[in-house]
C-alpha cells in the first residue's frame, strides 16, 4: 500500500487520531480500551475454568468415580 510498512501506517493513524480527537480524548479512549481488554481476559478465564470443571465432571461420570 503506497510503499508504507506497518510502523508508518500506525504512526499516521495515531497522528490523525490525535488531530481528530485531541490529546485528552485519546487518553480516555486508551483507558477504556484497557478496561475492556481486562474484562475480556477475565471473562475468557472464567469460561476456560468452567469448561475444565465440566470436563472433569464428565470424566468422573464416565469412570464411575462419582
Amino acid at each position: 500500500m503506497f510503499g508504507l510498512g506497518l510502523p508508518e501506517i500506525i504512526v499516521i493513524v495515531l497522528v490523525v487520531a490525535v488531530l481528530f480527537f485531541g490529546g485528552g480524548k485519546i487518553v480516555d479512549l486508551a483507558r477504556s480500551l484497557g478496561r475492556v481488554t481486562g474484562e475480556f481476559k477475565k471473562g475468557k478465564k472464567e469460561v476456560e475454568e468452567e469448561l475444565k470443571k465440566i470436563t472433569r465432571e464428565d470424566t468422573n461420570i464416565k469412570d464411575g468415580s462419582v
